[in-house]
């Protein structure tokens, strides 16, 4: 086999509803029958997003018009080394049709219900069930009773994902709040996250562990509990991340904060250069706010994660 690396534009074609359209491979091709995102190999001389634009309007006759760089990985089968570059694709002219002998069905990340599905796209349906925001846990400022309230208001208003972050609470004291925000979070189908040991978390019946970048660089295996995340301030923490096979990091502080308004801010520039190529979602901190989604995907964030915001 060659040791050339093969460089692939593959599409993520989201609906507003969350599906995400999955193409069946045709006879002829290496792994026929298997389900991928369509897309194909970036030509010589060719950027990787017009690739994209080329081949999804060769294989699908559509014209995409709104696409977000996401996640990059590079896996190997018997017979190449791929490396398989991710967008979202949110908006498009035109309808699918299989201009390549494909047979196309919507799926949900969750729970896709065709097979067998190609080996590279485990990780990227496990990545694509993550929502675009996380919202973090601001007892410190609000109170247990308050912030509770605003939990709920925000999980009946389609927060699905939130990190618990008080280090200022007595152990008492959080496993109090925690117990409460996680029967909170799983009422409405979201995912809570623990930041503190995993055995806590395990203990809790939490959705997952969250590492401080600390904790994440003294760590040489991912810790045993279904999701992990990491807060992440440096390149080599992040791939320190991907290397535990973490499924996110939390990248920042990206602009100023009202916390610590005189900090290192890494701007939108670094965080899309960090960004480009990683293997992770990426969620961007640090003076985020709801309108600024757009901006994060532009730079190839999987979304924002907020405090206040």
């Amino acid at each position: 086999m060659s040791s050339k690396i093969v460089d692939v534009a593959a599409a993520v074609i989201l609906r507003p509803d969350g599906e995400f359209l999955f193409a069946r491979r045709p006879e002829g091709k290496a792994y026929a029958g298997y389900w991928e995102f369509p897309g194909g190999k970036v030509e010589p001389g060719e950027r990787v997003e017009q690739a994209l634009v080329r081949e999804i309007r060769e294989e699908l006759g559509i014209e995409v018009t709104r696409a977000y760089p996401w996640l990059t990985h590079v896996f190997t089968y018997p017979h190449a080394t791929v490396r398989l570059h991710f967008y979202r694709v949110t908006a498009w002219n035109g309808e699918p049709h299989p201009h390549e002998g494909q047979i196309f069905a919507w799926q949900r990340p969750e729970t896709p219900d065709v097979s067998p599905i190609l080996p590279a796209n485990g990780p990227i349906l496990r990545a694509l069930s993550l929502p675009p925001v996380m919202g973090i846990s601001n007892v410190a400022e609000l109170g247990m009773g308050d912030f509770l309230s605003r939990l709920e208001s925000a999980l009946q208003g389609g927060l699905r994902l939130v990190q618990l972050r008080e280090k200022h609470l007595s152990a008492t004291e959080f496993k109090l709040m925690a117990q409460q925000a996680i029967a909170l979070a799983h009422r409405h189908g979201a995912r809570l996250m623990i930041n503190g040991e995993p055995e806590l978390a395990i203990q809790l019946e939490a959705d997952g562990v969250h590492c401080t970048a600390q904790r994440l660089l003294s760590l040489d295996a991912r810790p045993g509990v279904p999701w992990c995340g990491a807060s992440c301030h440096t390149r080599e923490e992040m791939d320190n991340a991907a290397r535990l096979e973490f499924d996110y990091v939390v990248l920042g502080p990206v602009l100023p904060t009202l916390s610590h308004p005189d900090a290192h801010t890494l701007g939108w520039d670094v965080l899309a250069e960090w960004t480009k190529d990683y293997p992770l979602p990426v969620y961007a901190i640090g003076g985020m706010r709801p309108e600024l989604l757009e901006t994060a995907w532009q730079h190839g964030a999987h979304g924002i994660a907020m405090l206040r915001g």
